[in-house]
């Protein structure tokens, strides 16, 4: 059997080799040189990069059977996300791996530029004892000033506030009884620039916070502040710091990123009070092992076909036990509705109730949407792009939860309307402690029939004789019967006989069982892979 193939494009630990483990051909290229990548990423089913391979719609197109993108580390500047989702292709990153790394990096740059550590370092190397010119400021009871409460920003808070700081802070997405837990103020960023002996930045990089510090706002922070951004380059106007230092409007600036890299070369690194490194945030072993590991496992749990918590272009969070068994039932079920609606609806509700409804469910839409498209479509359908498959042909998707389910312990329901206006619905669910999925429901019709690989419908005139007939048929056929199950709506009136077989029923055969049972309408559901 063919391995699935991981592509690594880049130097990564060599813990990430082994917790790849054996059942993938590991195969490396150069990312940053753009032949060998389109080469060997052909018929790569994943591709390991770091921050110098460029994955764009062209890489995606010439990689015909990638299912996951897997970025060891936590920026995606690097991965164009959107092309990736409508290709289908999963895009995870490891963002808690260099969290610890980050937040010690921006503590460091701010002690280094408080004590004058650089400067003092490189004079003395030079034979130049020169205590009086380098003296610093303490960071005890001073404020400290925290522009984005997140992972890093709260690691960096909890470590100065051990240094005898106030922390405040200024994260519109954070509670106030949240920041509160930490010990910090929320305030907003105004306040925080006026007040502050030293800023820390700990924002993502949005067109919202892109020069979020500029001209305008160091022109209100204290002449004494120390400014430190170990985030993202370009939250900070790198001229608009350099003027303020210059015109001494800012005492001092600790700076890891830079709005273009590499910067070799910024009006900043003439300054003596300035401490710059090359994007280090992540350049730690712990942080490196960290990264590799969380993306293998990754890689493992996408090419095996399971959602992945830290996938960034798929929706729902992290699958509870208790939901994942639904998944494989959300995806029959909307193969199912598929097949007996023979259309893509143009409006779904996806409906789950009992006491699964306790946890995050919305897993079992994506599952549902993949099977809705899985069989009427030429591309591969993933829980990526099934949203967008769905977005493209104009189906409204609605997920609903009730905790009530007075039937089953938990039932989830597909329920669409056609573009004709007929509404079509599948329910199932599942039982007994092997938790066997079970079909209770089609059309309003009352149903429990196990699941198998072929199902077959049909709906008729309530009459005696028709159990028979379709059995003799199928008999004559060599076709078996698994299990069968008849509903319908009163006696006389319509009904529904709902099966399983152990084979696909030849379509001469489907075809004389409508014709003898005067079936309305006949439909042949196949499961299989």
């Amino acid at each position: 059997m063919t391995k699935p193939v991981v592509l690594i494009a880049e130097e990564l630990s060599p813990a990430t080799i082994d917790a790849l483990g054996p059942d993938f051909e590991v195969r490396h290229c150069d990312g940053a040189d753009r032949a060998d990548l389109l080469g060997a990423v052909v018929d790569a089913d994943a591709l390991l990069v770091r921050s110098a391979t460029k994955v764009d719609a062209e890489v995606l197109a010439a990689a015909r059977q990638l299912k996951v993108v897997a970025r060891a580390g936590v920026g995606l500047d690097n991965v164009d996300v959107k092309a990736a989702t409508k290709a289908g292709v999963m895009v995870v990153n490891a963002p808690q791996s260099n969290i610890v790394s980050a937040a010690e990096l921006a503590v460091g740059l701010l002690l280094a530029a408080a004590r004058h550590i650089a400067p003092a370092n490189a004079a003395l190397k030079q034979g130049e004892w020169k205590r009086s010119k380098y003296s610093g400021v303490e960071l005890y009871e001073k404020t400290a000033g925290i522009v984005g409460l997140g992972r890093i920003g709260a690691l960096v808070a909890t470590r100065l506030a051990a240094f005898g700081m106030n922390v405040i802070a200024y994260d519109p997405f954070v509670a106030a009884g949240r920041a509160a837990q930490m010990g910090v103020r929320l305030v907003g960023l105004d306040d925080l620039l006026r007040t502050s002996d030293v800023i820390s930045v700990h924002l993502p990089k949005t067109a919202e916070t892109v020069g979020i510090i500029g001209h305008d706002q160091l022109a209100i922070v204290k002449p004494s502040v120390i400014l430190v951004n170990a985030a993202r380059g370009g939250i900070v106007d790198e001229q608009a710091l350099a003027a303020a230092l210059k015109e001494g409007r800012v005492a001092g600036a600790g700076l890891d990123v830079y709005a273009t890299e590499p910067c070799t070369d910024s009006p900043l690194f003439e300054f003596e009070t300035v401490v710059a490194t090359p994007h280090l945030g992540a350049s730690t072993e712990e942080a490196q092992e960290k990264a590799g590991i969380s993306v293998a496992r990754s890689v493992r749990l996408a090419l095996a076909g399971e959602l992945v918590p830290d996938a960034v272009n798929v929706q729902g969070g992290v699958i509870a036990e208790e939901v994942r068994p639904g998944i494989p039932l959300a995806e029959r079920l909307g193969r199912i509705f598929t097949a007996l609606a023979g259309a893509v609806p143009t409006q779904l509700e996806i409906e789950v109730r009992g006491e699964i409804t306790a946890h995050d469910v919305r897993v079992l839409e994506l599952a549902a949407l993949k099977g809705l498209f899985t069989d009427v479509v030429e591309e591969p359908v993933s829980y990526v792009n099934a949203p967008v498959l769905a977005a493209d042909r104009g189906v409204g998707v609605a997920l609903r939860t009730d905790a009530d389910s007075p039937d089953y312990r938990n039932l989830l329901t597909l329920r669409g309307t056609l573009a004709d206006g007929i509404q079509v619905s599948v329910s199932g669910t599942l039982t007994g402690q092997r938790q066997v999925a079970k079909l209770v429901e089609i059309d309003g019709f009352d149903i429990e029939v196990a699941l198998s690989d072929h199902l077959a419908v049909f709906r008729y005139e309530d009459r005696p004789g028709i159990v028979g007939t379709v059995g003799r048929i199928l008999g004559e056929a060599g076709v078996n019967i698994a299990g069968m199950q008849v509903s319908r709506d009163r006696k006389g009136g319509h009904a529904l006989v709902a099966m399983t077989v152990d084979g696909a029923i030849p379509a001469p055969v489907l075809d004389e069982i409508v014709a003898e049972i005067g079936a309305e309408t006949a439909r042949q559901v196949d499961l299989t892979e």
